[in-house]
C-alpha cells in the first residue's frame, strides 16, 4: 500500500521533508496558508491549521502527519499559536489514526549548565517562549500516554543551509557578504555551538515517521555533525564560496536600536543563554536506533553556498 503522508508547513523544513517522501514513493498532502513552494509531486492543501475543523479535514486518510510549523518569531504570538497547533494536531491524527511526528526546537530544556543536551534532558525552560514550547511537548506527550495518538517529537538546535531564510546563515547574512562585506552575527562566534543542517532535520523526521511504535512517546535528538563554532562553520563555507568571509559582531547596543525595526532580533534577547556557555546537542542515541549520520560537513557546505549563491547573489 502506499503511505499517505500530510505535512503541515512547507517552510524550511517541510519543503525537503516532502521532497524526500515524495522520492520515497508516498503519496504527499502539503498544508499551508497560501500557494506556492510546494515540490514537484506533492499536492497542496490551502487553509489555516489555527482551525481544529481544516486540520481534521486535511489530515482525513493519513498515515502519517508531520508538524513542521513554526508561527512568526514572536512571544505573543506563539503563546497563542504553538499551543493551539499541537491541539489540532493531535486531535486531527487521532481522527485520522495516524502517526503524528513534530518538530521542535531545544528552548524548553533551558541551559545546559556544563552539560550536553540529550534526549533524557529534563524539561527547565528559562525564557518564555521556552516555557510555550514546553507546554506544547506537554500535550504531546500527554496524548500518547492516554492513547489518543502515537507521538513523537524530532528536536533540533539552530539550523543552516538551503533554504534558511531565517537563520544566522540566512536573509541577515548573506546579502552583505555577496556585497564583499563582512558577515554579521549577533551571538559570540567562538562559543561552541551544535548547528543542525536543515536537509539532516527533514530526513531525520521521515525517519521518525517510518519508525516502529515503541520509538514513539519520547523525543529524539536528530542527527548532526559534532559541535563547533559559528566561526568554524563559516570558515569552512569559504571554500565553496571562493574567498574569505570576515564576520562582524554586532554590539549589544547596536542590536537593541535595530531590534526596534526588526522585531525578530528583538525576540532573540531571552534566548541568549544559548551562546553564553558551550551549547551541545548529543544526538547519539538517534544514530545508535536508526544507523543515521548527518550529511558530510563539506558537501553541506558546498550545497549551503550553492543555495545562497542562488538565493542572494543576484
Amino acid at each position: 500500500m502506499i503511505e499517505r503522508s500530510v505535512i503541515f508547513g512547507a517552510g524550511q523544513v517541510g519543503s525537503p521533508l516532502a521532497r524526500i517522501l515524495v522520492e520515497r514513493g508516498h503519496e504527499v498532502r502539503v498544508v499551508k496558508r497560501s500557494p506556492g513552494g510546494v515540490p514537484s509531486g506533492a499536492r497542496p492543501v490551502l487553509g489555516d491549521a489555527a482551525d481544529i475543523s481544516f486540520c481534521i479535514n486535511a489530515a482525513t486518510g493519513a498515515d502519517a502527519v508531520y508538524h513542521c510549523m513554526n508561527p512568526p518569531y514572536s512571544a505573543k504570538v506563539w503563546a497563542d499559536l504553538v499551543p493551539r497547533y499541537m491541539g489540532n494536531l493531535i486531535e486531527a491524527s487521532a481522527r485520522a489514526g495516524a502517526r503524528l511526528v513534530a518538530l521542535d526546537n531545544v528552548y524548553m530544556l533551558g541551559p545546559p549548565n556544563g552539560k550536553p543536551l540529550t534526549d533524557d534532558t529534563l524539561i527547565n525552560p528559562s525564557s518564555r517562549k521556552g516555557e510555550i514550547r514546553a507546554r506544547a511537548a506537554q500535550m504531546l506527550f500527554d496524548a500518547h500516554r492516554r492513547g489518543d495518538v502515537r507521538a513523537t517529537e524530532g528536536r533540533a538546535s539552530d539550523f543552516y543551509g538551503p533554504g534558511g531564510t531565517l537563520t544566522q546563515l540566512g536573509d541577515y547574512f548573506w546579502p552583505r557578504v555577496f556585497k564583499g562585506r563582512s558577515g554579521q552575527v549577533i551571538a559570540n562566534p567562538d562559543m561552541i555551538h551544535t548547528h543542525h543542517y536543515i536537509p539532516d532535520v527533514a530526513a531525520g523526521l521521515a525517519t521518525l515517521g517510518a519508525a516502529p511504535d515503541d520509538a514513539f512517546g519520547k523525543p529524539w535528538m536528530l542527527p548532526c555533525r559534532p559541535a563547533e563554532t559559528f566561526r568554524d562553520l563559516v570558515r569552512r563555507l569559504e571554500g565553496p564560496f571562493g574567498r574569505t568571509i570576515p564576520l562582524q559582531i554586532v554590539p549589544g547596543w547596536m542590536q537593541l536600536a535595530m531590534g526596534v525595526f526588526i522585531p525578530p532580533l528583538r525576540e532573540t534577547r531571552e534566548m541568549r543563554y544559548q551562546w553564553e556557555e558551550p551549547f551541545v546537542i548529543d544526538d547519539s542515541r538517534f544514530r545508535e536506533r536508526f544507523g543515521v549520520v548527518p550529511e558530510d560537513a563539506d558537501r553541506a557546505a558546498a550545497a549551503t553556498v550553492a543555495w545562497a549563491r542562488a538565493q542572494y547573489a543576484g
